[in-house]
């Protein structure tokens, strides 16, 4: 297909304003359902949102559908993965997924070569896989730390944006990637990245990209994200800087008998090394149900930065690269041809041998899901800022929809992201409404949620010490046992504004494992808790988070 030929939304000629149109009716909205996935089905049709009246108690989001989607995928384009563009969108059709960001890794052959070379490649995707929405990004090498998602709308302008960031501020390329305490360049490179994250936002602001985002990759992995490196980057432009992984990738890593003794879901079997921030304890090296201990600990690193009063969101994804159980093998290079000269690998070529691998393919394990108030590129990035996600491992849940309303208002409320403005001691009821799972998961199990947790914390305002990774207010204060549910059920909670504003966030599992949470039984006496080295089956250990919902109390 020539570029002349391109349908509107794979056409990076046409306007991002053509490619989501501001008016889609309900009646448009639903008829779409049957053409982009289930979770149109699963959700409310969109309406125009009605503004919340700022100087009064209440609040009322609109309604949404979820699309679930991955935003951190891994292709020929990456020195280290195999699969083609063809390969990993139909694995994401197949697993469900209604959008997907290819995030090739920085070095010199991509920046050189492989990025236009993986444009045209993401166009004859999006020509294949027309249900999908297909973005183009890049992980970044943060300077001074680890790695971020960063993604753009499509455009006439995106392939440039990405080649210069990458150019100009990747620590890997620049060689700015120590941020040890010890390291002399430490101070340059961290202000080098906050420096690349304001250059983004105002690619933004301008108009040259109609939109672009970030989220920190595997915080934890390595423990060279330090708090106030999160924060700096959340704070230099916190409509571009929105969040974090959750739970990585690599989910398959710990399969029983399949990698190793020693493997740890999500590649977390490293430990402190020079470059780490010292302050981080030696358990926070590890997943817990999967989940990356910043957001897994109740009270924890992401707690703190939402006590702050400010969203901070997380999200799950597949950092396909090699998939487990798969028999395709990297294809050999031709006489003289390298990585560096090429910006790609060779295709690869399937065998009948299961190779090496860590992770899942996009959507067959983790998910995303993202509220939005209309289909397209723009509503998905827009859902994202807003907060508006959810996230799954196993396909845990069919469908989750969140509202926070005053006790005796009878409008939607407000849901994940958003904030309901009250007064001191009013009464609230929070309306979770879970969808079950209707379907065996791609492992052949039924997943059955045990229990949903409401975690509760207080909003304190900015922290004095930025390097803090606790929020000694913020405790599960409900959970309810849903075993045995079935279908769409709600569940009721009420709550109390106190004298001080708070937010609640969600979490719930299958109830297969779980411990006292890692600050104490207190905060958290039956959270996820870390596998045994080489004995993490992750169909055995699903769980599902949500983003908070904040309260402001009047006078607080």
């Amino acid at each position: 297909m020539t570029e002349q030929q391109l349908p509107a939304w794979a056409d990076p000629s046409v306007s991002p304003s053509a490619l989501d149109p501001q008016g889609v009716s309900r009646r448009g909205l639903l008829r779409r359902a049957g053409l982009f996935g289930a979770a149109f089905a699963l959700g409310s049709a969109a309406v125009p949102a009605r503004a919340a009246d700022g100087l009064r108690p209440g609040g009322e989001d609109p309604r949404l559908a979820y699309l679930v989607g991955d935003h951190h995928i891994h292709s020929v384009y990456s020195h280290d993965a195999k699969y083609t563009f063809s390969q990993l969108a139909a694995a994401g059709a197949k697993y469900g997924l209604d959008w997907m960001v290819f995030t090739e890794h920085s070095n010199f052959g991509h920046a050189g070569f492989g990025a236009a070379l993986e444009h045209r490649e993401i166009l004859d995707a999006r020509a294949e896989n027309p249900r999908q929405l297909i973005f183009q990004g890049l992980e970044w090498y943060i300077p001074a730390a680890e790695h971020c998602t960063v993604f753009t709308a499509p455009g006439p302008h995106e392939v440039d944006v990405l080649t210069r960031f990458e150019s100009a501020y990747d620590g890997k390329l620049l060689a700015y990637d120590k941020g040890g305490p010890g390291d002399a360049d430490t101070a340059r490179n961290e202000a080098h990245a906050v420096k690349a994250i304001k250059w983004l936002a105002e690619q933004r602001r301008s108009g040259y990209v109609d939109d672009v985002l970030v989220l920190a990759n595997h915080p934890m992995r390595l423990g060279i994200d330090s708090p106030h490196e999160m924060r700096n980057w959340r704070d230099a432009a916190p409509e571009i800087m929105i969040g974090m992984e959750g739970a990585p990738g690599a989910q398959g890593a710990a399969i029983p008998g399949w990698r190793g003794a020693g493997s740890i879901r999500g590649e977390y079997e490293n430990k402190p090394s020079a470059q780490s921030w010292p302050g981080y304890p030696a358990d926070a090296y590890l997943t817990y149900g999967g989940f990356d201990w910043a957001t897994a600990t109740v009270g924890g690193l992401w707690d703190s930065m939402l006590a702050e009063g400010r969203l901070f969101s997380v999200t799950t994804n597949s950092d396909a690269h090699r998939i487990v159980f798969d028999t395709w093998k990297n294809g050999d290079w031709a006489p003289g041809q390298t990585f560096d000269s090429t910006g790609r690998l060779p295709d690869p070529v399937n065998t009948d041998t299961p190779q090496p691998g860590s992770d899942f393919w996009p959507g067959q394990f983790s998910r995303t899901h993202v509220g939005v108030t209309r289909y397209g590129y723009r509503a998905v990035m827009a859902g994202m800022r807003a907060g508006r996600v959810w996230l799954d491992h196993g396909h845990l849940l069919d469908g989750l929809e969140v509202r926070l309303t005053r006790d005796h208002d009878r409008g939607r409320g407000v849901t994940l992201g958003g904030r309901l403005r009250v007064r001191k001691g009013e009464k609230l009821i929070l309306n979770v409404t879970v969808t079950t799972a209707s379907r065996p998961n791609p492992q052949g199990i039924l997943p059955e949620p045990a229990h949903v947790d409401v975690i509760r914390g207080t909003v304190r305002g900015p922290v004095a010490d930025r390097d803090t990774w606790k929020a000694p207010d913020t405790r599960v204060v409900e959970s309810k046992d849903v075993s045995g549910r079935t279908g769409t059920y709600t569940l009721r909670i009420p709550l109390t504004a106190g004298n001080e504003s708070f937010y609640v966030r969600l979490r719930g599992s299958d109830g297969n494992r779980n411990g006292t949470g890692y600050l104490g039984a207190s905060v958290d006496p039956h959270g996820p808790v870390p596998h045994a080295p080489g004995n993490g089956d992750p169909w055995a250990d699903t769980w599902f988070y949500s983003n908070p919902v904040f309260v402001d109390v009047e006078g607080a």
